[in-house]
């Protein structure tokens, strides 16, 4: 059951993922851009997660990790620097 349902998540995925380039690129403020990027790092690490458990290989997992890690702290930065000018006071 679950060899069927992964190929169909990975396209679903694939398309959020496909869609969040488009606002990416063509998004009408700083902060619909920002949104794009942070929803688009997450839907690529689902499909990492994804491939993982259709490999079966387990090292993906901490590579998801580290990407959701650096994406936070990204969005973080992006967002204080909309509000303040600067990220660091």
């Amino acid at each position: 059951m679950i060899a069927f349902i992964i190929p169909i998540a990975m396209g679903l995925f694939a398309l959020a993922v496909l869609l969040n380039l488009y606002r990416l690129l063509i998004g009408p403020d700083l902060t619909d851009r920002i949104l794009a990027l942070d929803t688009l790092l997450i839907n690529s690490i689902a499909l990492i997660v994804l491939t993982d458990i259709r490999i079966g290989l387990g090292f993906l997992f901490e590579i998801a990790l580290l990407l959701a890690l650096m994406g936070f702290v990204s969005t973080v930065a992006m967002s204080k620097y909309l509000l303040r000018g600067d990220v660091i006071e």
